[in-house]
């Protein structure tokens, strides 16, 4: 767009600065916090294809945001790879902002990275909780293979993205491979972020008693190397990440500390589900569709608009609040598997 952007701000003064967009509520995976097997088997009912927003009516919500200031676009699910020709949606959304990113669970991603860089993705995220094979199968809850996402990962350094990240979620089951991922890819370029496990949707057993505190993953991390402060999160308003550099300059780690150390006053996200329906927050009772908007043919301006209004009323701010009465009555939580995190 060649305006410039809208000076928009929300009750707590968080400009407008980031937009996730969900492609899918699909996944090939079904891990235990996002999406767990007994409550997503057979019969469990995805959106229809007419029900999901097509590419043009997404580039049009792509556009409306970055007129109101969004810098950046990442593209989630479900999984993303499972959305047919992705790599076309990538094309039309890369003129309209200047960074565009994917993240993947990374089982489809060897087959994809190629036509995805070419069309002009510039950024990759993989979602990996072990190293370990077996492990990682039965986190999976598929039974998936271990190498198989690895191939993909290889894909994507081939594919020569600007930058490929590793997520890892971590739990007290798998809390030993802090230190595994940490040695594994210390050296290759590749960062890591330890996020803590967080009480999104109502899919996951979540306790407190599960989360691993930002603390503890620090403490890990310093057994593999000693670590330097690079930024703190919300420094950059943009950025959800503590930021350290290994002090022998072998790369970076980040620490994502959404539960016990929450950065909500900094948030500058908005999320746009499948369905066409927007999230101001992670952890929300309810969206708002513009699915109605978007198919009575509404163009960019009128969308704009739309979403300014949208973005003034937001005040959420859940992690701040996380335990207090008031969210009780609030009602179920978005699922984490159709607002991609």
């Amino acid at each position: 767009m060649t305006s410039l952007p809208v000076d928009t701000s929300d009750r707590l003064g968080r400009p407008l600065r980031d937009l996730r967009v969900s492609v899918t509520d699909r996944c090939n995976f079904r891990c235990g916090y996002c999406m767990p097997a007994a409550l997503f088997g057979k019969g469990h009912r995805f959106l229809r294809r007419e029900a999901q927003l097509d590419f043009e009516e997404i580039a049009r919500v792509v556009a409306a945001a970055v007129g109101l200031g969004v810098r950046k676009v990442r593209l989630t699910g479900g999984e993303p790879l499972l959305r047919s020709g992705l790599s076309e949606l990538v094309a039309r959304l890369r003129p309209l902002v200047p960074d565009l990113a994917l993240t993947t669970n990374g089982l489809a991603l060897a087959h994809q990275a190629s036509a995805l860089r070419s069309a002009g993705l510039s950024r990759i995220t993989i979602s990996l909780d072990s190293l370990d094979p077996a492990r990682f199968a039965r986190l999976s809850g598929v039974g998936a293979s271990l190498n198989r996402v690895l191939s993909g990962l290889a894909a994507a350094r081939a594919a020569g993205f600007a930058e490929i990240k590793i997520n890892t979620v971590v739990r007290r089951e798998n809390l030993e491979e802090v230190e595994a991922l940490a040695r594994h890819f210390r050296g290759s370029g590749i960062i890591v972020r330890f996020i803590e496990f967080m009480d999104v949707g109502g899919a996951s057993d979540w306790s407190m008693g599960e989360v691993v505190p930002a603390r503890v993953i620090r403490e890990r991390l310093g057994r593999v190397g000693q670590l330097v402060p690079v930024r703190s999160a919300g420094v950059a308003r943009d950025q959800v990440a503590e930021v350290y550099r290994w002090a022998d300059g072998s790369g970076e780690v980040g620490l994502i500390a959404a539960v016990s150390e929450p950065f909500c006053r900094d948030c500058v996200r908005l999320r746009l589900l499948a369905d066409g329906t927007l999230y101001g927050c992670l952890f929300a009772s309810e969206g708002v569709s513009l699915r109605p908007l978007l198919r009575s043919g509404a163009s960019v301006p009128a969308l704009m608009e739309r979403l300014r209004l949208l973005w003034l009323a937001r005040e959420d701010r859940y992690s701040e609040l996380r335990g207090q009465p008031a969210l009780v009555s609030l009602g179920p939580k978005v699922s984490m598997s159709t607002v991609g995190g």
